[in-house]
This record gives structure tokens, C-alpha cells and sequence, in this order.
């Protein structure tokens, strides 16, 4: 992938990996719809775009509604005359010890982090299918989708475990579109999401939280086509936690 005029719809794009991810990719020239439920943040990402000198335009976003997820990609069809890469980046974590978890907080994890990955790699590979668009569709997971861990919670765990199974399952049906799916499992980046973030960091081989901006570059260079072999596979982002956990 030539970054160049190609368009890329990112969810959970006002913060974060989602920030660093959209401006990562306008830099490098593509078009960002920028999808979020916060429209306050999404419209300060839009615009620190536009500082950049990049495009992108905002989409309000509720990814555990489909309807919703359905109107961002039509959005940037609308907008942009295709998608190119989903990434199906929003999450949450609503963390309570198993025993006191709260069935309410249990069902908006589970809808955020795995039915949003559902309903965007859906609803991006219908379009991309229809398009004839060789797309690519990124997810994105955690370690905590392969390691049990006190620090996780009951549903961020089964969440992330997932979109591990759902990027496989994908890929290997939309082969025959020649539509990629990938994901991506981070370590402990520093986002307004982490918590206790000098123990996190001490899970790293280096010691030091990850950037969001580190796994904006990764995304982007799964996204080229050199790496074009890659495919089904969730790629551990995690500075070797998962390595020596």
C-alpha cells in the first residue's frame, strides 16, 4: 500500500493509539476519517491534521452499534470514494475483580472490544468487497488476549481473546477477496486508558510504557505492501512482555 490518496477509517480516534494512528497516516498521505463516540476529541484530532497539512474529516461513532459502524465506512465512501484500511481500534476496559463484576459493565466491554471489531470488519469487507477494493482490515487486540493477569479484568481478557480468533476467522474468509486481516496485541501504552502506569512499565523488556505513536508505525508498516505475507496473524506490539511473562 502506497499511502498516498488512499483512505483509512480509524474508530477510536480521538486519543490515544487512534490519535497517533490517524495522524500517522495523513503524514504519510492518506485520507483519515477520524470515528469516535467523543466528538470533542475527534474534532481535535481532525484538526491537528490539518496543522500537519493532512486531511480528515470526523464521524461521530458508537462502534457496539452497527448502524453506526455501518455509517462511518459509508461515510468515507461518501467523503472519500473508498476505504482502503479499517482499523478497528476503540476500546475500553471496565476492570472488576471476576466475583464483583458488574453484568452491565461486563456487556459494554464485551460490545465495545469485540462487537465493534465485529461489526467494522464487516461492515469495512462488504465495502471493500463491492468496491473490488483489495482492503485491509486491522484489529486491534492485547496481550491480554493471550496471558491470564491480575492487572486485566474478567472481560477485558475474554474481549481481547476474541479479536484474536475473529482476525483469523476473517482473514481466512476474506482471502478470496483479497482482503487482509491482521491484529495487533499492544503491551502497556501510555494512553488515557492505563492505569498504574510505572508498574506497567516494569512488564516491559525496556521498562518504559510504549508510545502511541510506536504502534501507529507498526500499523503503518503492516499496512504496506511489503508486508503483504502477512495475514491471519496477530502481531505481539509489546516491547517482549509476552516473551518472558
Amino acid at each position: 500500500m502506497n499511502a498516498k490518496e488512499k483512505v483509512i477509517v480509524i474508530t477510536g480516534a480521538a486519543s490515544g493509539i487512534g490519535r497517533a494512528t490517524a495522524r500517522k497516516f495523513a503524514r504519510e498521505g492518506a485520507r483519515v476519517v477520524v470515528s469516535d463516540l467523543n466528538e470533542a476529541g475527534g474534532m481535535e484530532t481532525v484538526d491537528l491534521i490539518k496543522k500537519d497539512g493532512g486531511e480528515a474529516v470526523y464521524i461521530k461513532t458508537d462502534v457496539a452499534n452497527l448502524h453506526d459502524v455501518e455509517n462511518a465506512v459509508n461515510f468515507a465512501v461518501d467523503t472519500y470514494g473508498r476505504i482502503d484500511v479499517m482499523f478497528n481500534n476503540a476500546g475500553t476496559s471496565g476492570k472488576a475483580p471476576l466475583l464483583e463484576l458488574n453484568p452491565e459493565i461486563y456487556d459494554r466491554v464485551i460490545k465495545v472490544n469485540q462487537y465493534g471489531v465485529y461489526y467494522g470488519i464487516v461492515a469495512a469487507a462488504r465495502k471493500m468487497k463491492d468496491l473490488g477494493i483489495n482492503g485491509i482490515i486491522v484489529n486491534n487486540g492485547s496481550v491480554y488476549g493471550f496471558l491470564a493477569s491480575e492487572e486485566g479484568s474478567f472481560s477485558y481478557h475474554t474481549s481481547k481473546a476474541a479479536v484474536k480468533m475473529m482476525t483469523q476467522c476473517a482473514a481466512l474468509q476474506l482471502a478470496q477477496y483479497s482482503i487482509r486481516v491482521i491484529g495487533i496485541a499492544p503491551g502497556f501504552v501510555d494512553t488515557p486508558i492505563s492505569k498504574s502506569k510505572d508498574r506497567a512499565s516494569s512488564k516491559h523488556m525496556r521498562k518504559e510504557l510504549i508510545k502511541p505513536e510506536a504502534i501507529a508505525d507498526a500499523v503503518y508498516l503492516l499496512c504496506l505492501k511489503e508486508a503483504n505475507v502477512i495475514n491471519g496473524s496477530t502481531v505481539m506490539l509489546d516491547d517482549g512482555y509476552s516473551v518472558f511473562k
